[in-house]
């Protein structure tokens, strides 16, 4: 019985020690030693998580609304539809992504990928490939090796969340049905490690990319992420083979339904273009599924099957979003690090726009720590709520971090290989556009006349003086 305790008591301070380290960033509310009311509601509901795991949807619903409900009464006019739908028309957002302001982008983008995925994952299971792999992959601890580079490649081009519903359908298939929670983690990790260093591999990337930071100033994060594979890829494809094998044959009769594997390729295709030319990877995946009820019978189903894991994350990425941290401590490779442990519990689509608009972080160091930290925690990342929707037992802390203990080992490791061969090299991102300003044509047309006349000013009384 001591013991644990003392285990729960160590996981709660592994949970809430990330939020506390931030929770000093606001300031102007009422606060309990210096500490926000907001962190602790907070931190209360990532506990309640942890406890209640079979819980974990209502836990997250009232957690939200307990904390939204506090802003209402004790913050007195917070600005609530700003901090979601932003200052500017929300007609101008929808026609020009560079007017797109607030957290309604974010939360509609999450769902739908979320949702859309899930029907990928099962249109890609009917389609027959994952059925004769075990034809081609090797039926000892090799096989789940080589699915968890196979799911890191996959990342690195496409979204980490459709990465690791394909990697989870897969294994479903392979490891018939029983597969290793210490497996699933690695699915996860491997997903984010493949989309850390590139810029349409992961949100947090896209945003980089997107904030002006260019691809290149990324694409060390691979440094680190290779590391963090191979040690992933070596203890969790362990523990698979010792749970369950890989079968040795592939399914008699099975033929790979190419249309529904066109369809596939086809949702994967929309989401990067839409993700490049529209910052909504959500709206290509389902204009393709879409499409693709033209030819096959979608699996309407799995969005009821999804729905509530989805909410669930809706609700922590709102919750963290209403966090009042303003501020971060300076950039350093030291912020970097401890950002990886706070990601696994702290949304890192906050924090990784906290730290752009700070600036001077070295940008690979910070996609991998802010990418690949949230591997530590089955909600900390968005592909690990995705892919257990498909395995529920994974959906409890403890097991997790027991079962999984090799991700944040690979956490470090990757982390200070890529510190020792590549160092700290902050770099600014203050190339990119000025923010959206909210005015009409005419306004804009007056505004900058008015600051041309001042400018022209400005020269004119420089030039006096220097005559003088």
């Amino acid at each position: 019985m001591t013991k644990k305790i003392i285990k729960w008591l160590f996981l709660f301070a592994a949970i809430i020690a990330p939020v506390w380290a931030f929770a000093e960033g606001g300031s102007g509310g009422p606060s309990i030693s210096g500490i926000r009311i907001e962190f602790i509601l907070f931190a209360l509901t990532l506990v309640g998580v942890a406890l209640f795991h079979k819980q974990t949807f209502w836990v997250a619903i009232t957690g939200l609304s307990v904390i939204i409900l506090y802003k209402i009464i004790f913050i007195s006019g917070y600005p609530f539809a700003e901090h979601f739908f932003g200052a500017n028309s929300f007609i101008d957002q929808l026609s020009d992504k560079s007017m797109r302001q607030g957290e309604w982008g974010i939360l509609l983008n999450l769902l739908g990928l979320l949702l859309g995925f899930a029907i990928l994952a099962k249109i890609f299971e009917e389609s027959g490939v994952p059925d004769i792999l075990p034809k081609y992959l090797p039926n000892d601890w090799k096989g789940p090796f080589v699915l968890l580079i196979f799911v890191f490649v996959l990342s690195s081009f496409l979204d980490n969340i459709a990465a690791a519903m394909i990697g989870g359908t897969i294994a479903l298939v392979v490891f018939k049905n029983k597969v290793h929670i210490g497996y699933i983690a690695g699915i996860v990790a491997a997903s984010n490690a493949g989309g850390s260093g590139s810029v349409v591999g992961d949100t947090t990337t896209t945003m980089m990319w997107i904030d002006g930071v260019s691809a290149l100033n990324v694409l060390h994060a691979y440094v680190a992420a290779f590391v963090a594979l191979f040690i992933i890829a070596w203890f969790a494809s362990h523990q698979q083979d010792k749970f369950e094998r890989i079968t040795s044959d592939a399914k008699p009769g099975v033929k790979v339904d190419w249309v529904r594997l066109l369809i596939v390729l086809l949702i994967l295709v929309g989401a990067i273009l839409s993700n490049i030319y529209y910052d909504m990877p959500a709206l290509g995946v389902w204009i393709a599924i879409i499409i693709g009820a033209f030819v096959r019978k979608m699996p309407w189903h799995e969005v009821g099957a999804s729905i509530k894991g989805s909410i669930f994350l809706l609700c922590l990425v709102t919750a963290a979003s209403l966090m009042p941290v303003e501020t971060l401590p300076s950039a350093s490779w030291m912020t970097a690090f401890i950002l990886g442990f706070v990601s696994a519990v702290f949304d890192n689509i906050p924090l990784t726009k906290l730290c752009l608009d700070q600036g001077h972080y070295d940008w690979g160091m910070l996609a991998y720590t802010v990418g690949f930290g949230g591997s530590m925690v089955w909600f900390g990342s968005s592909a690990g709520v995705a892919i257990t929707n498909k395995f529920q037992d994974a959906r409890n802390v403890g097991l997790w971090v027991r079962k999984g203990w090799h991700v944040m080992l690979a956490y470090i490791a990757g982390f200070f290989v890529l510190y020792f061969v590549m160092g700290w090299e902050p770099a600014d991102n203050k190339q990119h556009k000025e923010p959206a300003i909210n005015c009409s044509a005419e306004e804009c047309k007056l505004r900058d006349e008015a600051q041309a006349r001042q400018l022209m000013e400005t020269m004119k009384t420089d030039t006096t003086a220097i005559n003088n």
